[in-house]
This record gives C-alpha cells, sequence and structure tokens, in this order.
C-alpha cells in the first residue's frame, strides 16, 4: 500500500485528485493540505511514502515546499502536479533531484502511473510537457546530430532515458571518465548547456522511448 498527502491549495482539485487515487486498491490517502504548513504539519504526523504537490500554491511554491520538507529529514518521494512549467522551474526540480511532474491535464490512468513509477523508485517527468519545452530550441539543431560518432550517439540516448554516468558506462562497457569525455562532446556539437537539455533533446527529437517513467 502506497500512502500519499495531496497538496493543493484548490479544495475542488484535491477533491478531483483524492477521487482518482481512490479508484486504485494499491494507493492510500492519508490526508490533504492546502498549504506548506499544513503539509508539514501531515508529514510529521503521518510519515507518507509519496506527497503529490502543486507547483503554484498560490503565494506559495511547490518547489519551496519540497525543499523545506527534505531540509526537515523527510524521505518520502514527490510529485508535482501542474498546468504549466517554466524551463527555470523544470531544471530547478532536476537540480533537486525531484522524483516526478505530471500534468493536471493528464489522463487519470497516467497520473495513477505516474505514482507507481515514483512510487518504485524511478523518476517520471511528463513527456508531452517536456517535449513542448524543447521544441523551440532544437528546430536549429537537427544537423548537429550527423556530427555525433556512433558512442557519442549511444551516450545521448541513455541521457534520453536518464541514465546517470554509472548506469551507461555500465551498460556502453566503458570508464565513467570515457563516459563524461563523451557527455562534453555531445553538448558541445549539439549546443546544450547541460546533460537536462541533452535529455529532453532527445526526448523531444522521438531518438528514444520516454524511459524515465519505466
Amino acid at each position: 500500500m502506497i500512502r500519499i498527502i495531496i497538496l493543493d491549495d484548490h479544495p475542488l482539485v484535491r477533491q478531483g485528485i483524492r477521487a482518482i487515487v481512490a479508484s486504485s486498491p494499491l494507493l492510500h490517502v492519508l490526508g490533504e493540505a492546502s498549504t506548506s504548513r499544513e503539509a508539514h504539519l501531515l508529514l510529521e504526523q503521518s510519515m507518507p511514502d509519496l506527497v503529490l504537490v502543486d507547483l503554484n500554491l498560490g503565494s506559495e511554491s511547490g518547489l519551496d515546499m519540497i525543499q523545506e520538507a527534505r531540509r526537515a529529514g523527510h524521505t518520502c518521494k514527490f510529485l508535482i502536479l501542474t498546468s504549466s512549467i517554466t524551463r527555470s522551474e523544470l531544471l530547478l526540480a532536476q537540480s533537486q533531484q525531484i522524483e516526478g511532474i505530471c500534468l493536471k491535464e493528464a489522463f487519470p490512468e497516467d497520473l495513477l502511473y505516474a505514482i507507481e513509477v515514483v512510487a518504485r523508485g524511478r523518476k517520471y517527468y511528463d513527456p508531452d510537457l517536456m517535449s513542448s519545452l524543447m521544441e523551440n530550441n532544437t528546430a536549429d539543431r537537427d544537423h548537429s546530430i550527423s556530427e555525433l560518432t556512433p558512442k557519442e550517439l549511444e551516450v545521448l540516448l541513455a541521457l534520453g532515458k536518464g541514465r546517470s554516468n554509472k548506469e551507461i558506462a555500465n551498460t556502453l562497457f566503458i570508464t565513467e571518465f570515457t563516459v563524461k569525455k563523451h557527455v562534453s562532446q555531445v553538448l558541445a556539437k549539439l549546443e546544450l548547456a547541460d546533460r537536462t537539455q541533452a535529455a529532453l533533446y532527445a526526448l523531444s527529437k522521438g531518438l528514444v522511448q520516454f524511459e524515465l517513467q519505466r
């Protein structure tokens, strides 16, 4: 049984999320919160496995709430729910190692799947959201793929699947040092700032299936 807290400042949204979660026999809602303060109190009282967090909590930020919860020592997982997210917010979420982001417009079965994936310890970043964030930045870079060596292309695909340097090294039977060199070359040739942008690029271009959510 996966124990869940719902944090959203809109009562009707919380009610809808709760109804979806309640449709699964594997999920149990421990409580609801409308503010960060209420959520922190629930965290202390109930020790959930997963918290569903609205990104925009009126004057508060769901990202700030998560950061505060982690500083307080809470080890539960977090899944952000949002109607939209800026690139800077996405990068901040990734830098904070937040486990998942799901669009509020997603189908109920997609939300349940996202919860299941995150609860199992994997990442879930909504593929439609990530594709839309990248589509305006990759139009002029398609030709650069041809400049990648076969090994660099393999590394790019692995980045698109959310693999760490260690995982890439084990999969491709090379050292982590070599992986870092390939990553640097990929970023330089595709004119990307970091591995997160490389992952978004690979996903938005359909180079890989969205394996972060599997």
